[in-house]
């Protein structure tokens, strides 16, 4: 497909955000400590509740608890909304409502409920377990995003405890199966409930946030655009046959000189705008040799030396500037005495925004070159066909000033003079079905991570409390200030 050059209003966006003030603001009150401490067993609450989509998880079983916490608050029983395609993957639709006829249309906050599978044995703790240890908060979800779940449900019930009526009416969406599974909530709300989550624009809290290095705030990061997601089965058939009598194309053997070609290979460097704006604004940030590489792979053309340099010193550099395919998961053979028959893989794909997956599984076809592999695409619901979706990308939204000014003044609030910059998301996110419905939404959480510390997905994921309390005065601030727009 034809390369898809983003608008030059994206090239503008980190400008209109720091137009404002990048000077010190006056400090951030934070929450008094029944708000802390409610948020906080919220917290807890969510990480305790398993929301894995296995036969052990359950994402209603969060969902009703919280919809239980708004109805006992005195939110109306019209206004709270329990729905979904199945009944372990039920959604909650919460609306705050306006003072009077509002004239604006409402602002969605979109956070998902649901969180990849963490093994017990794998974890120096129970991942299902909120645990406080050192100054951070261990568990399955501390990252990725039961933190801003709990920060936004706190952050409802505190304005509505505090009578606070805003001018347009403010909507969180509780959703399941963002991480998988046959029952994705939010583009299953986009598609047949779109009245409860129609919107001016979308804040999404699972992407975005402050990037921290050795504790030095570098870039407040919103997305602006992300990666797309593909999963392909890569497998190997044979006839197998008696295990004493081994040959070399046997079905693991196929499969393993693919991966080993796969592992080998990096898929050509690419810059859009927005990525080129992130390494503009991070360069000046940065120091020495790695301040000098950001600038070398911004030249024209684009210093390999230098990319290669950056790859090899943070993987989130190399996925900034690249499709990036990785295997994931491995099954083979039928017994431990005879060779295998099938042999297959999967290989998760994070794609530049200018391809489809599509045109990924033909380039590892030719990168694998054995017609005895097959490479087929599946579905988040699991489902394997022949060929994958040819997705055209989406533009990303304009910077609008309703959001830009109060996220860049409260974030500068809590981090005095930090830039406030695109950025494009190496993973994906459920933005993409409100995107796709032309409601613009942006990526943006208030979290603060070291830059080699982000756990998400990973073994003892783990959250700085003190990154906890920054997001939940951020989140205060930032939706009383929106709804008063």
């Amino acid at each position: 497909m034809p390369r898809v050059r983003f608008p030059l209003s994206m090239a503008m966006l980190a400008s209109a955000a720091l137009c404002l003030s990048a000077a010190a603001q006056n400090a951030l009150p934070t929450a008094p400590a029944g708000d802390r401490a409610e948020a906080r067993a919220i917290f807890k609450q969510l990480i305790e509740i398993n929301t894995t989509d296995t036969p052990q998880g359950n994402v209603t079983t969060a969902t009703a608890a919280m919809e239980q916490r708004f109805l006992d608050a005195g939110f109306p029983a019209p206004d709270v909304h329990l729905l979904g395609p199945d009944p372990h993957k039920q959604n909650l639709v919460v609306r705050y409502r306006a003072a009077g006829q509002p004239t604006e249309k409402p602002v969605l906050f979109l956070c998902h409920m649901d969180v990849v599978q963490a093994l017990r044995s794998d974890w120096h703790t129970d991942p299902f377990q909120f645990v406080e240890k050192d100054g951070y908060d261990y568990g399955r979800g501390t990252q990725d995003m039961k933190e801003s779940d709990a920060i936004l449900v706190a952050t409802f019930l505190r304005l509505h405890r505090e009578g606070y009526k805003p001018r347009r009416d403010l909507i969180l969406a509780l959703t399941a199966d963002e991480e998988g599974g046959r029952f994705n909530g939010a583009g299953w709300l986009v598609a047949n409930h779109r009245d409860l989550v129609d919107a001016a624009f979308v804040i999404n809290p699972d992407s975005g946030g402050v990037e921290l290095e050795h504790g030095r705030p570098l870039l407040a990061e919103v997305e602006a655009t992300e990666k797309v997601y593909a999963d392909f089965q890569v497998m190997a058939v044979n006839r197998g046959g008696h295990s004493s009598l081994p040959r070399p194309d046997n079905a693991i053997y196929e499969l393993t000189v693919a991966l080993n070609k796969l592992a080998a290979y990096s898929f050509p460097f690419e810059m859009n705008l927005v990525t080129r704006n992130y390494f503009e604004r991070l360069a000046q940030r940065e120091t020495g040799q790695t301040a000098a590489d950001m600038r070398a792979i911004l030249a024209d053309p684009p210093d390999k030396a230098a990319a290669s340099r950056l790859s090899r010193q943070d993987p989130s550099f190399n996925a900034s500037f690249r499709t990036t395919c990785v295997a994931t998961r491995l099954s083979a053979g039928h017994a431990n005495n005879a060779l295998p028959q099938s042999a297959q893989a999967n290989v998760n794909c994070r794609i530049f925004p200018s391809h489809s997956p599509e045109e990924i599984r033909q380039q590892l076809i030719a990168l694998f070159a054995d017609p005895a592999l097959s490479v087929k695409y599946v579905s988040d619901a699991g489902v394997v066909s022949d060929t994958a979706p040819v997705r055209t990308v989406i533009a990303p939204p304009p910077p609008l000033k309703e959001v830009f000014g109060p996220l860049t003044r409260i974030t500068q609030q809590i981090w005095p003079g930090i830039p406030v910059t695109p950025y494009m998301e190496d993973g994906a996110s459920d933005s993409i079905y409100f995107a796709a419905a032309g409601i613009p939404t942006y990526g943006y959480s208030a979290i603060a991570l070291e830059r080699d510390d982000v756990r998400a997905h990973g073994q003892d994921e783990r959250l700085p409390v003190d990154s906890f309390w920054k997001s939940l005065d951020f989140f205060y601030g930032f939706t009383r200030a929106l709804g008063d727009e």
